[in-house]
């Protein structure tokens, strides 16, 4: 069987001589395709009115190994559907067509916060909070081709609060050499949503395989680093664009960052106060020469923007 051959294909295909049977369970695959086919065999069996061995002898014919890669299959078929722009482009195109499209985009985004307050357990936050304020080493933070820039985000937040933060996005080959001073005592921080990237996967997993604790923002689908991360925060991504959105996932950092504050604000407050100094004394922000800025930053004590 070559890879490229659909499962649909191959059911559709007569060359094969279906028994009457056999015939039976091609038709009521193809009738409900691809969602068919996640179920059990003993189910397809029973809804098409044959025995088990009779499924598994037509998946054999089919050319899989068994039922477990006649599944993997089909699901690798939805994968690629889901992210193939061009067909995204057009499923999207149709479901936005009766609004306009910057109201409809705005209008997805929307209900994805709504979604993303419920995917994620709140003791997620906590632990992920608690994770990276008690890190006795390095806080590394680690992203993909466009998380990488939640990941920059959260680090500079994250700066203002404790010492060791590292941005290490994006990855290269000189970046895998941090793996080997990693351990129990360091976390590492990632953003991964689909279409997972293998470099990032590669490099989370050496990192848990060193002892080192992962905090894990990903999608409802689970990045694979989602089996290796002592705390998960989920976000969903599908709006009415082609593109996923990240819009969630920014706002659940904003989030994290709220917490952290919230639980202790007395903990980061100084190195605040000294960055605010610094920042003072370098003229980094238009009101470091404002009159009366410095009292006025005494008395909040917290940045605000661009901090």
């Amino acid at each position: 069987m070559k890879d490229e051959t659909t499962v649909r294909e191959l059911l559709a295909n007569r060359d094969f001589k279906f028994t009457p049977s056999e015939d039976r369970i091609a038709r009521l695959l193809l009738a409900d395709y691809p969602m068919a086919g996640f179920g059990t065999a003993s189910s397809i069996a029973r809804r098409a009115g044959v025995s088990d061995p009779t499924v598994a002898r037509m998946i054999a014919k089919l050319g899989f190994q068994g039922y477990a890669e006649f599944q993997a299959k089909l699901l690798s078929e939805v994968e690629m559907s889901l992210h193939s722009p061009l067909l995204m482009m057009e499923t999207k195109r149709a479901r936005g067509s009766e609004k306009n499209p910057v109201l409809s985009y705005l209008k997805s985004v929307e209900d994805c916060f709504v979604e993303a307050g419920t995917l994620t357990p709140l003791h997620n936050y906590e632990r992920s909070a608690q994770l990276i304020m008690e890190a006795k080493g390095d806080v590394l933070l680690l992203g993909g081709r466009f998380s990488r820039y939640l990941a920059g985000m959260l680090s500079s937040y994250l700066g203002q609060f404790r010492r060791g933060v590292h941005d290490i996005s994006p990855l290269s080959s000189e970046t895998f050499d941090r793996l080997v001073d990693l351990g129990a005592r360091d976390l590492l921080v990632v953003f991964d949503y689909r279409r997972y990237q293998l470099n990032v996967i590669s490099f989370a997993r050496q990192a848990a395989a060193n002892g080192t604790p992962i905090v894990l923002f990903t999608d409802q689908w689970h990045s694979p680093i989602a089996e290796v991360a002592q705390a998960t925060i989920i976000s969903p991504l599908d709006v009415a664009s082609p593109y996923d959105t990240l819009a969630p996932a920014m706002a659940q950092l904003e989030s994290l960052v709220a917490l952290i504050l919230a639980k202790d604000d007395k903990k980061p407050r100084p190195r605040i106060e000294r960055l605010e100094t610094i920042r003072e004394t370098n003229a980094v922000t238009a009101d470091s020469r404002a009159p009366g800025s410095s009292s006025k930053r005494s008395q909040t004590g917290t940045p605000s923007e661009d901090a």
